[in-house]
């Protein structure tokens, strides 16, 4: 029952139930992604051990994996970890633990690229069964588990084997953001430039707002996925501002795709949304801008929500025909488009 008669919980009440229902859904991410890690080593260690078992009994050559890498590729675009230096890995692998069992529990519960490590650094089973066993109980990134291991960690420790803890990486730990955005396992359910995406797009968020900030002509920040409720249904735009010189709202749409004509009609929805449920009889409409990149260059849309000025690709595609009132306190395209590419270039890079 609600305290004191109140039909909405205390702050305190609330903070607290929110506190434990954020940190399970972020363990609940974190089993989801040991699974799919788990799933995706064991069917590494197979392969491995598949490509092993052949090579000795049949006496295939080493140009064996080439054409494997050659015709997984083939059937499997999407995926990244079949290349001829990933299945020497995974040779490699199954020949250092030929035990599953023993792959299963504790190989299976650190990242594939954590266990490339220990393969090229360890020479003994003993020694990578304790440094995977440490990754995982103190979460450390795979930069971390290099540098414990060149400072000789073991042997400073000393060697004493125990079993995993049943329990999940921190949440806050490096190895459990690693498990969760690793590569390997978007590549493996075939999701990895989706993720990508999303990823760049989230960045870039952050970069086109600190940009508009910066720029001192009147954008006041009101929120990023802001939360828009249409019919029971739930909307998030990327970025919506607040300018104080047009007394306007302004929503902003970022792609790092190609333009695509539902981005038009997405954004005529925003900005209809934003009028009805945000707008006061005082403020001006509100004004929209899309972001895409192109293969050709980046496209900057203007939208405004008007009779007068509808949205299209041919209309305002660039900015040419916006009214001089609105060119006045808006960055020009070339702003926008030289920010939106070094952006865009600087985390592509950094992803690479």
């Amino acid at each position: 029952m609600p305290k004191s008669g109140s039909l909405f919980p205390t702050d305190d009440d609330y903070t607290n139930f929110l506190r434990s229902l954020k940190e399970r859904i972020r363990q609940a991410q974190i089993r989801a992604a040991l699974a799919v890690n788990n799933e995706l080593i064991v069917l590494y260690w197979q392969m491995g051990r598949e490509i092993l078992s052949r090579q000795q009994q049949e006496g295939w050559g080493s140009k064996v994996i080439e054409r494997l890498a050659q015709d997984l590729k083939r059937e499997f675009p999407d995926m990244s970890g079949f290349s001829p230096r990933n299945l020497k890995y995974m040779r490699a692998f199954a020949e250092a633990y030929p035990d599953e069992q023993f792959v299963q529990r504790y190989a299976a519960q650190i990242p594939w690229r954590h266990n490339q490590v220990l393969l090229d650094k360890l020479k003994t089973p003993e020694q990578r069964l304790w440094y995977a066993q440490k990754s995982f109980e103190n979460g450390w990134s795979r930069d971390m588990l290099v540098m414990q291991i060149e400072s000789n960690l073991y042997t400073r420790q000393g060697g004493a084997i125990t079993n995993f803890e049943r329990t999940l990486p921190g949440l806050d730990s490096d190895l459990a953001h690693q498990i969760i955005k690793d590569p390997y396992n978007f590549a493996f359910l075939s999701i990895t430039e989706e993720a990508k995406e999303r990823e760049l797009e989230k960045a870039l968020v952050v970069r086109i707002r600190e940009f508009l900030l910066e720029l001192g002509i009147g954008f006041a920040f009101v929120g990023s996925q802001y939360r828009l409720e249409v019919e029971g249904d739930e909307y998030f735009i990327d970025l919506l501002f607040y300018h104080l010189k047009l007394h306007c709202y302004i929503v902003i749409d970022l792609k790092v795709t190609e333009f695509k004509p539902e981005y038009s009609g997405k954004m005529n929805f925003y900005i209809s949304a934003v009028n009805h449920l945000l707008r006061t009889e005082v403020e001006n409409p509100t004004l929209g801008i899309i972001l895409c990149r192109s293969k050709k260059k980046t496209v900057v849309e203007f939208a405004l929500d008007t009779v007068h000025n509808p949205i299209g690709v041919s209309t305002y595609k660039l900015r040419d025909g916006l009214p001089s009132t609105l060119q006045e306190c808006l960055p020009t395209v070339e702003q926008l488009e030289v920010e939106l590419e070094a952006a865009i270039s600087e985390l592509e890079n950094k992803q690479g």
